[in-house]
Order: structure tokens, then sequence, then C-alpha cells
């Protein structure tokens, strides 16, 4: 594998179509998506209008963003509306799930968490799992708003006492509590490592 260096172009962010509970969650998903057009950046996300993905995206395009939404057709009246899917600058229809989360890490340069459900958290531990396995060395962050992903850090360093992350230094996620030190965390970190060659990293999927 390459490891020659590769700038941040793009941030794919995963976070749930719903608002949640806590409205510190919907404005960390309008700061994220500020922070990530006033740092010249693209938005690689899920496509949904609604919730915490709406207000990401909505942040983005209010600050002159560009943003990539990625949807299966079948969740396009789910997550959305037509309507509010036409004001994304680029929207790509997948037919499936495994098509769009393919589409997504194709397109991004970086992957970020914000607070979400189920949905969130298997695409999130899934790019963990890609670089488990060596597919993969972009950065990786849980944005851990009000102290959402807690529990998940709590479970994974569980699981690396018990001896089951078995690479533990390619598993090693930037945990970041506030919306605004998202992009500033993720550029230094790609600033201090390289990462691999993306084709070689496509073919191997």
């Amino acid at each position: 594998m390459s490891k020659e260096q590769t700038p941040i172009r793009s941030i794919c962010v995963y976070c749930g179509s719903q608002g949640g509970r806590d409205p510190a969650q919907l404005q960390a998903g309008r700061t994220l998506g500020k922070s990530i057009a006033d740092h010249g950046l693209r938005l690689v996300y899920g496509g949904g209008t609604r919730g915490i993905m709406g207000a990401v995206a909505s942040g983005v395009l209010s600050a002159g963003g560009h943003v990539t939404g990625i949807i299966p057709e079948f969740l396009m009246d789910k997550e959305a509306t037509r309507h509010s899917l036409g004001q994304l600058n680029e929207l790509v229809v997948t037919a499936d799930m495994h098509e769009r989360k393919h589409k997504m890490f194709e397109r991004a340069d970086a992957f970020v968490a914000l607070p979400g459900g189920i949905g969130t958290l298997e695409e999130i531990v899934e790019i963990m799992t890609w670089a488990q396995l060596g597919r993969h060395r972009k950065p990786m962050v849980f944005g851990n708003i009000n102290g959402f992903w807690n529990p998940m850090m709590e479970l994974i360093q569980h699981m690396r006492d018990q001896g089951f992350v078995h690479t533990a230094h390619l598993v090693q996620p930037l945990v970041i509590d506030r919306a605004e030190d998202i992009v500033p965390g993720i550029l230094a970190s790609a600033a201090a490592k390289g990462r691999d060659g993306e084709a070689e990293i496509i073919a191997k999927m």
C-alpha cells in the first residue's frame, strides 16, 4: 500500500436523520457544516434533509459550501423530500445501502460520526473495521457532543482490554467534544500522517 499523503478535500459525516432530544446535537450539525464550508472542504453525506443530517447540509450550503448527497432510492421520501434534495449541489441515487456506503467511502477523505442511531453506529463501525483490516488510513472522528459517544468509547476500550482489537494501532479514531474543533482536528491528523492510495483501497473492498 502507498503511504503517500493525500490532502483532505472532502469529509463524510454520519449522523441521525432525526434531531434527537438534545438541542445541542442539531446545533453541532449546523456548526460542523459551516466549519466544513469555511475550510473550503466538501461535504459527503447520506442525503437526508431532516434531523441532524439536514442540519449539517444546511450549515454547509448556508456558508457557500458544496454538498454531495448519496441516498438509496427507497429512502428518498423517508429521509428527505425530492424538492429539498434538489437544493444539494450533487445528488447520487444508489440502488441499495451497500452501493451508498461504497460511494461515500470513495468520495471522502475523512469520516465524522455525530450523534445518531443504529444506522450511524453501523456506518462508523464499518469504517473502523476497514481501518483495522488495513484498507485505509483516513481520519475517523467521533463528534462526542455532550458525551454522546462515551458508552461507545468505553466499549471499544473494553474490547481492547479483552484482546479483541488485534490491530489497535490501526483503529485510533479521534474523539472531539466540540463541533468547531472537528475540522481542525482532521486537518492536523492528516498533516501528521499519510494515507493509502485511494484506488488501491477501493480495489480491495
